[in-house]
């Protein structure tokens, strides 16, 4: 990637125009157009000022350059704009690059092969989701950490923050799967976004099946499995408790109304039984922020890992590991123990 992609990419990933970045860097919107199309090169001095507008460190400009991005499936809200959706992908970009870098140090990208299967039927996407479990070895037991189980599998896992038009994002790096959502959300909301997105990679809907409606059911399907939800509910149901659904919901990661569509789906409840309990959550203003305490969110911790792994190896300097990692490095329990008010004497 030459030195004008990499000014555009940042410029995108800042949601700037010519003119803004231009004025931010003292010279022409025309000078930065060259720049971009590789026709002139800058200066170090102008180099310096792009760096400090675009808020990237100067060795930015000269990374090796990742695999291009292909976007398999997007969820967002209709007013997200064009804009926003190149910002969002230049933030995908350049995450991605740095997570291959540090990766190289220990072999480069794993080869992933993922499952695919054919579905053309509420009935199929229920048998994936079960062959999908029985060759992860998760058996019928609630999934305690989802970020993590991808990780695991070879699923590269992000966060985005800063858009809130936008949900979540599915793309292929070469042959390396990806899957991207938007931070700082309750868990059950951000495990409903990884397990659609996990939806769209591994399955391939049939006939007249919507996709978007085929990786809805998935993730009730995955996360709590028809067994597990008869053997939770019971067979038939005339209602559901509140109380119940709370429970079920800090058990199994997955939201009271995901419960309530999960029974109504499996023939538990009436539909009817259904919209009466959605009528509740709506006259409540409960939709998207449900009563009781929020399930925990997760956060991704493979590339974090494999930066302090480098770090340690002397492979790396600790300017570097900043700069990989995006952040300031800090000893993760104490960070934690911060977040959780408790006084600390060490730092990192």
């Amino acid at each position: 990637m030459s030195i004008g992609e990499r000014i555009k990419q940042a410029r995108k990933l800042n949601q700037l125009s010519l003119r803004d970045l231009a004025d931010r860097v003292q010279v022409s919107p025309m000078a930065i157009s060259k720049y971009e199309r590789d026709q002139d090169i800058p200066g170090s001095g102008v180099l310096l000022r792009l760096s400090e507008a675009l808020n990237v460190p100067v060795d930015f400009f000269f990374r090796p350059a990742a695999p291009e991005v292909h976007l398999q499936a997007y969820r967002k809200h209709a007013s997200l704009g064009v804009k926003e959706q190149e910002a969002i992908q230049a933030h995908i970009q350049e995450w991605l690059e740095r997570y291959l870098e540090v990766e190289a140090f220990f072999g480069g990208d794993p080869v992933v092969e993922l499952p695919r299967y054919e579905v053309g039927s509420m009935d199929d996407i229920e048998a994936a989701a079960e062959r999908l479990r029985y060759s992860w070895k998760l058996g019928l037991d609630p999934i305690e950490n989802l970020t993590q189980l991808l990780e695991d599998q070879g699923i590269k896992v992000g966060m985005v923050d800063g858009f809130d038009h936008f949900d979540a994002c599915t793309f292929l790096a070469g042959q390396t799967p990806v899957i991207v959502t938007k931070a700082n959300l309750p868990g059950d909301r951000q495990r409903f976004n990884l397990g659609h997105e996990l939806g769209h990679l591994i399955l391939e809907a049939a006939g007249d099946l919507d996709a978007e409606k085929v990786s809805h059911r998935f993730v009730g399907a995955f996360l709590a499995s028809a067994q597990a939800v008869r053997f939770e509910l019971g067979q038939k149901r005339t209602a559901l408790d509140m109380n119940e659904l709370y429970m079920l919901k800090q058990k199994y990661g997955l939201s009271m109304q995901a419960w309530i569509f999960r029974s109504r789906d499996l023939e538990i409840i009436s539909p009817q039984a259904a919209e009466r309990l959605f009528q509740h959550f709506r006259a409540n203003n409960w939709r998207r922020q449900e009563p009781g305490k929020p399930y925990p969110s997760e956060n991704p911790l493979r590339m974090e890992q494999l930066i302090y792994r480098a770090l340690v190896e002397d492979l790396i300097s600790r300017s570097k590991a900043q700069e990989l990692l995006g952040k300031p490095l800090q000893q993760r329990w104490v960070e934690e123990a911060l977040q959780n008010g408790v006084a600390v004497s060490a730092g990192y």
